[in-house]
């Protein structure tokens, strides 16, 4: 074979041909302020404004790094080429030396990572895009709790047949029905905000936790250590670093982190289940936009689309937590790699899940449509079944034992309800007013059934407390109440 076939018959290069791969949670449904921490670019300025707050910190407790070093540094520090950096990398093979060389070779000068670990960079750059995303997804799930709120305020009155194990149970209001699911949020939030509040960093702590080669750089000065470390932790926003750590913070951490996001995802998660169920009835909509198509082969179909979105966001979460929490309590020594590549799988895809997931819900709160009269018709129809509780217990009060008025409502009401499937009337209450064993007249029971507030119990007082409450905690993030959904595809 010649030299030409040869060349024509090789495999073309990798980095040439292949096709890029996108990260379809990033492109797809997370936000811009989300892609624009976690992104590969977004990355390297994040580590080069890092370096640059510890030379600076550094220069300033007496380590001989000259002014204009600092300042080539900051001159170049947004020219950020991810192909030069990957071409380093295949050469050392380790992405922090290439970024390293990238950045010195940028500058001129090699005065950046002096004294640090591989991961003095990468855990506390980590802990930085996770502390910026909480911030962002707090952000997010305030906005959701003023989103449960306005609903639950909206419709606190509605009269809807409450269902336990999806059969109809007891009357209830819709605004209570929303003000169930915002209370799962609020209780979500809670935890996401305690966790953000005191998240803490890893610190500068050398190889293996010790500091030792800061200390030799500062001449065995711990103050100076110490003066360091909180230098850089308020650079990066921290409140708090971790004390006797080793060389990489306990993912226990991590495991927490992607626990209480799967926490806010699981909460909106069983909002939208119920929805889908409440859309497939006819009672609501979860919204339909102009030119949007339910099914490309059923013209008529308006499907809960961006509820589906949100369950499904809930079990890529779920499964995120499985990875998180195998790395938990599999630290070896002082620290390893091996939760390397699951970490780098695992926290940015969950903040884009998380961040999908929230996006998704600002809109069906902001867009859902209900339909008061269908509502209205369903309760009717379920009435006299919904209120057999109150009914028993009026015929309690009439001298019927509880056991027996139980047996008694239960036999007619499986024979009205055969009756319906029959397509006969149930004639539920004439069957109730004529049966000795309870011992109510036909009016009294009309009268029961008439008084609808009663059904609801304090359904009203709950909503009421749930948007005081929600509304109060919302106040506390800072732009929660200007958040508005984006568009989705």
């Amino acid at each position: 074979m010649s030299k030409s076939q040869a060349k024509k018959s090789a495999p073309a290069s990798s980095s040439s041909s292949a096709p890029a791969i996108t990260n379809v949670l990033a492109e797809r449904y997370a936000s811009s302020a989300i892609k624009a921490i976690w992104s590969p670019t977004g990355r390297v300025g994040i580590e080069r404004d890092y370096w640059i707050a510890i030379m600076k910190a550094q220069r300033d407790l007496g380590i001989d790094i000259p002014a204009k070093a600092i300042a080539s540094y900051e001159k170049v520090k947004d020219q950020i080429d991810l192909a030069s950096i990957d071409a380093r990398e295949r050469v050392t093979l380790h992405d922090v030396k290439a970024r390293i060389e990238e950045f010195n070779g940028l500058a001129g000068y090699e005065t950046i990572h002096l004294g640090l670990t591989s991961r003095d960079l990468t855990e506390n750059v980590e802990q930085l895009q996770i502390h910026r995303s909480l911030a962002v997804i707090r952000q997010k799930a305030a906005a959701a709790l003023l989103g449960y709120a306005k609903r639950a305020k909206q419709f606190r009155n509605l009269l809807l047949t409450g269902r336990t194990h999806n059969v109809p149970a007891q009357p209830t209001t819709l605004g209570k029905r929303i003000a169930m699911f915002g209370g799962e949020m609020l209780a979500a939030f809670t935890h996401l905000d305690e966790l953000a509040a005191r998240y803490p960093a890893r610190g500068l702590k050398g190889a293996v936790g010790t500091q030792l080669d800061q200390f030799t750089l500062l001449g065995g000065d711990a103050k100076k250590v110490a003066r360091l470390e909180a230098k850089v932790l308020k650079h990066l926003g921290f409140s708090a670093a971790l004390n006797a750590v080793g060389q990489v913070y306990p993912r226990s951490l991590d495991f927490e982190v992607v626990s209480a996001l799967h926490q806010v995802g699981a909460a909106a998660a069983s909002f939208a289940t119920t929805l889908r169920l409440m859309a497939g009835q006819g009672l609501l909509t979860e919204g339909f936009q102009k030119g949007q198509v339910g099914s490309s082969a059923m013209p008529h179909k308006m499907n809960a689309r961006n509820c589906e979105r949100i369950c499904g966001f809930s079990t890529i979460l779920s499964g995120y937590v499985a990875m998180t929490g195998a790395l938990a309590g599999d630290q070896w020594n002082e620290g390893d790699v091996s939760c390397s590549v699951v970490r780098r799988v695992a926290l940015p895809d969950a903040f884009y899940a998380i961040d999908g997931l929230l996006e998704t819900l600002l809109n069906v709160l902001n867009q859902m449509t209900v339909f008061p009269k269908v509502i209205a018709a369903e309760s009717a129809r379920n009435l006299p079944f919904l209120a057999t509780t109150t009914i028993m217990m009026a015929a309690v009060k009439q001298g019927a034992g509880r056991e027996t008025a139980h047996a008694a409502i239960k036999e007619h009401a499986l024979a009205a309800a055969a009756a319906i499937r029959e397509g006969r009337e149930p004639g539920m209450v004439e069957r109730l007013a004529a049966d000795e064993r309870l011992g109510l007249k036909e009016a009294t029971i009309y009268n029961i059934l008439q008084d609808t507030e009663r059904f609801v119990g304090a359904a009203p007082a709950q909503v009421d407390t749930f948007v005081e409450t929600a509304r109060a905690t919302a106040r506390r993030v800072k732009g929660a109440s200007q958040i508005k959904p984006g568009k989705l595809l």
